[in-house]
């Protein structure tokens, strides 16, 4: 029996999108092409120095000491693949699905076995037909490393995986512009670079339509305060709908923004608005830090919870 022990290790899993379809309109040509696109992948994989484990049905394991050499065979894979696809009639066409996560796992002999290895099966099931979908573990590894887009899927709910996993997608050639497979397409990472292009992905928050969206009720705001201060009779009244109009701007920036958690962020936001009608409601008495514990026991909570999903990858 072989000896069993432990290893970080980059794992890349790969299986084809609708075999089962493929399988019934022609099984021998859908076998041939199956290992044409194989060999290929095989190829690719051992060029970034990677190492295939399995083959079973239509799916790959591979694993990679880099985790950039991983991703790259992936982009490598799928652009090469596409350029097989791009000559055969639309029914037949052969799209893989790629998931990449980078974990510990066990390894016996030539495999290797444990939670590693499963995050990057479901990882590749929420990829789209031709894409890479890897976890997050991987992108603080790559992301300033390559030029392609990163797309953050946020925390993706994944088959016996507790708490989910975050994830992005990884933008190349046409699937730049298309979203994975089931998964609204979320705000591409301020640090994302698409292929080709040099400049930074301007389509977050900072982007020209949020600005203007929040110069909007910024001009709202003032508008208010403005109405109340010309007709002005003691009473500071513009202060309740300014405050609506601040918490539907933090609202949408904490459904755009991929720079905090955004759990902890609402909770945020809900305590300073407890804060804010303490204050506007002023009678001597301060109340607020009562439901400002419990928001803070809930963030804490939240904090520890995703610490340690993320360090189990």
């Amino acid at each position: 029996m072989s000896e069993t022990r432990r290893k970080l290790t980059t794992i890349f899993s790969a299986d084809v999108q609708d075999y089962t379809r493929l399988m019934q309109v022609d099984e021998e040509a859908t076998l041939v092409t199956l290992k044409q696109y194989r060999d290929a992948m095989t190829r690719l994989i051992e060029a970034h120095d990677g190492r295939v484990i399995n083959t079973w049905g239509d799916g790959l394991i591979a694993e990679f000491s880099s985790v950039v050499e991983a991703v790259r065979a992936a982009v490598d894979i799928q652009n090469e693949l596409a350029g097989h696809n791009a000559k055969r009639p639309d029914g037949t066409r052969m799209l893989f699905r790629i998931g990449i996560n980078l974990g510990d796992v066990i390894t016996e002999g030539d495999d290797i076995y444990g939670d590693g290895v499963n995050v990057a099966a479901r990882l590749q099931t929420s990829a789209a037909a031709g894409g890479i979908v890897i976890s997050s573990t991987v992108y603080e590894q790559v992301r300033n490393k390559m030029t392609v887009g990163f797309e953050y899927l946020g925390q993706l709910p994944l088959k016996n995986i507790e708490g989910g996993v975050t994830s992005y997608a990884v933008r190349i050639g046409a699937d730049a512009a298309s979203p994975a497979q089931g998964i609204p397409l979320k705000q591409a990472h301020s640090s994302g670079l698409h292929p080709g292009n040099t400049q930074p992905d301007t389509s977050t928050t900072s982007g020209p339509s949020h600005r203007r969206n929040f110069g909007v009720l910024g001009a709202v705001a003032g508008g208010i305060a403005a109405i109340n201060a010309a007709s002005w009779s003691g009473t500071f009244w513009a202060a309740w709908p300014i405050l609506a109009i601040a918490v539907i701007a933090a609202l949408r920036w904490i459904r755009t923004t991929t720079r905090v958690d955004r759990v902890i962020a609402t909770l945020t936001l809900v305590g300073l608005v407890v804060v804010s009608i303490n204050i506007l409601t002023w009678d001597g008495t301060i109340w607020a830090q009562w439901p400002m514990i419990g928001l803070a026991v809930a963030g804490g909570i939240r904090w520890f919870t995703r610490q340690q999903h993320i360090a189990r990858g």
